[in-house]
This record gives structure tokens, sequence and C-alpha cells, in this order.
């Protein structure tokens, strides 16, 4: 911290692989002692961020430091959200010589006992970042609330959108590891200081062209309580993701590495903005006005629109074509 790189005095105690586990901490008083002493003695050293709490975190926290030498304690003095906890764990963490960083919750949600196998993706099959699954676990139907559920469905779908990695389900998982070299080459410090940032890594990570998957965890939902407003999420996530998917393309696709998809995107963007908006709203206004169906406009609407779907289909179809041959 304070730009000194930090230096784990341990040997690599995981598959010769240093491993840095961050834990972002808000008011999780009964929950923080059960999260830390469940993580395995395999993780060299684990970041603490205290974000502000008002309740006992940051002294149960303390005292378990006291006793477990591996924990480093980032204190907030005051509370400044999940994604600026985040960002603060990465950034200490890419100053350490660790090799692997791990997010886990502080609210004992996430299973030490899936850590390895999120490990050995990156270790044994060499990708850059890889993240939980509830969706894939055969619990997850009678463990997760069905609201979780819808809501995680709709996400997953526009986050598939935005972040160019269609394969991917469950983006709002926050168990994740990351190679500390990937860590390095994007701009964490940028990540959004929110509920969004899952969809923000993996969008940096997509401009970059790095290998992501996903792994199979055990969805675990006990005493914690979310503090996610499930609405609100969906909505603020999903200007979020729209406003992902156009920095994914022009990043992506104009500047880093052209590709014609982006045409078809933008021609069925601006089909629907300047052509088939207006139509519509001529069509009802004619037959309002005239009492009939306007044949000829809606025959252009109707034409326009089949184009522009097939169109987007086509965009559709590139951007997970280049994805899958990039991954």
């Amino acid at each position: 911290m304070n730009g000194q790189k930090i230096i784990l005095h341990t040997r690599k105690m995981y598959k010769e692989n240093k491993i840095a586990v961050v834990i972002p901490a808000y008011n999780e008083g009964k929950l923080i002692e059960l999260t830390l002493n469940g993580i395995p003695e395999f993780v060299d050293i684990v970041f603490v961020v205290h974000d502000g709490s008002t309740d006992d975190t940051y002294e149960r926290i303390l005292k378990l430091q006291g006793i477990q030498k591996r924990i480093i304690v980032i204190n907030h003095e005051t509370n400044k959200g999940l994604g600026q906890s985040l960002i603060d764990g990465y950034l200490t963490s890419k100053e350490s010589d660790a090799d692997i960083t791990v997010i886990m919750a502080g609210d004992n949600q996430m299973d030490p006992n899936d850590l390895p196998n999120l490990l050995d993706r990156i270790i044994d099959e060499g990708f850059d970042y890889v993240k939980g699954n509830r969706l894939l676990h055969s619990e997850v139907k009678t463990s997760m609330p069905r609201y979780r559920l819808i809501g995680n469905a709709i996400l997953t779908i526009l986050t598939k959108f935005a972040t160019g990695y269609f394969f991917l389900m469950d983006p709002q998982s926050g168990y994740t590891a990351i190679k500390n070299s990937v860590l390095k080459k994007i701009p964490i410090e940028k990540m959004t200081k929110g509920y969004g940032y899952n969809a923000d890594i993996l969008c940096m990570l997509n401009i970059q062209g790095f290998k992501v998957t996903d792994q199979e965890i055990r969805p675990v939902y006990g005493d914690e309580k979310s503090k996610i407003k499930l609405l609100k999420y969906i909505f603020k996530s999903t200007f979020l993701l729209i406003r992902l998917f156009f920095r994914r393309l022009w990043r992506r696709y104009v500047i880093l590495d052209f590709h014609p998809l982006i045409l078809f995107y933008l021609f069925s963007i601006f089909n629907i903005i300047a052509i088939i908006i207006p139509l519509i709203v001529r069509f009802f206004v004619l037959y309002k006005s005239e009492g009939e169906a306007p044949k000829t406009t809606l025959i252009i609407l109707v034409f326009t629109t089949l184009i522009t779907f097939q169109s987007v289909l086509f965009a559709i179809w590139m951007d997970m074509d280049y994805n899958k041959r990039k991954s």
C-alpha cells in the first residue's frame, strides 16, 4: 500500500502459485469471523477491505488479524461502496507478489471448497479470469430465491451482449479469480463503483481479448442478507450494460481491431432510431386521423423492420464467432 510492493514471505502454497484473497466487508459482524476462518490454509494472504461499517465488523477483523498473520486490513473510515472496496483490494493485491487474486464475499456466501476448482482453471487450463457459476449447480433451484433466479436470467442475457462473452452465465456471481499479470494490464482503477462491477471488468477483459470461463460453484444462502434491491439494481445495471456494450464495440472493433460487424450494428441502430420509431409514430397518427391503416407506411415499416432484424442477427452471429475464436 502507499505504492509499496507487498512481498509475501511465504512459499507458493498452491501448485507453485501465491494466492491472494480480497474480501470486502461492510456490516458483516455476524459472519466475518466465520468467513475468514473458513479460507483454506493454502491461501498466502487475505486483504480485508473494511468499508466503514457501523457495527463491530472492524473490531472482529482486527481480533482475527492478531491470530492470522496473513490478514492485511485496508480500512475505509467512511463507507465507499462495494465497487471502491474491490478496486482498492485489487490495486493492493496488484502491488504484491501474488500470482492470482480471488474475490470472496465477507458474508460467508462463497464456499471455500470451490476455490481449488477456480484456481485450477487458471493454473492447469490457462484461463486468465474465472468466475463462479451458481446456475450450473443442481441445488440452484432449491437454494437460490426465485426472485434472484429471475433477475439473474434477465441480467445474464444483457451481460452477454455488453461483454461479448456470450457463453458466460450468472454474471452477478462475485466469486472470481484473476491472474495478477492480467490485472496489471486492465484499467481496474476505472472499474464501476457499484454492483455493476461484474460486467465492467468482463468488458475490460473482452476488449483486450483475455480468456474467460465459468466454473460451477455451490449456491450458498444462509444467514446473510443481500444488500441489493433487485428492481433498482436491474434498472441501473441495464443502463450500465448499454453503455458497456457501445464502449466494447468502439474500442474492440474500431480502435483495436476493425471488424465489419460494427457496420451491421450501426446500421441496425440507425434504422431503429431514424426510421422504425418515426414510422411507428406516423402509423398511429395517420390511423387515428384517417380511421384506417396507412398501407404505404405499413409496408415500409415491415420491410425496414425485417432488414434491421436481419442485420442484427448478422452482427450477433459475427460477434459470437469472433469472440469464440479469440477465447
